[in-house]
């Protein structure tokens, strides 16, 4: 089931006037890419998926991913206000990844999570850059 057109609107409107910078859009996938570097948002998919928003961005590629670097990830996840830190299929990229509901989607949801991913780029850039060169 594809998201309603208004829908997909409203989500562009909300990433404007968040002062992000549509670089990319696909409008038969319903799916933006967008940048805000002042935030650290660089190249940030945001995917209308039926009744559900998902927002990805990729924050780094990885050498390896063993247990204590997935150990860790976990744990900063759970200090996430929104989202999660994941991998790709293949371990060798860690994104930030979050779900929110089409349906009931406002402004300040949004915001929320987006703001959630700048938090812990700033939060966790220590560990997340030795992770990047283990």
């Amino acid at each position: 089931m594809q998201p309603s057109v208004n829908a997909f609107r409203m989500v562009k409107e909300y990433l404007l006037d968040m002062g992000m910078v549509i670089a990319e859009e696909d409008s038969a996938e319903q799916l933006v890419v967008v940048d805000k570097e002042e935030d650290g948002i660089k190249q940030m998919i945001v995917d209308c998926e039926d009744d559900i928003l998902v927002i990805e961005q990729v924050i780094m590629p990885l050498q390896r991913c063993d247990a204590a670097c997935c150990i860790r990830l976990l744990q900063m996840n759970r200090e996430l206000l929104h989202g999660a830190f994941c991998l790709t299929a293949d371990a060798k990229t860690l994104l930030f990844r979050d779900t929110l509901q089409l349906a009931t989607l406002d402004r300040n949801e949004l915001e929320a999570s987006v703001h959630a991913l700048s938090l812990a780029l700033a939060e966790f850039s220590t560990e997340l850059l030795a992770f990047a060169k283990a």
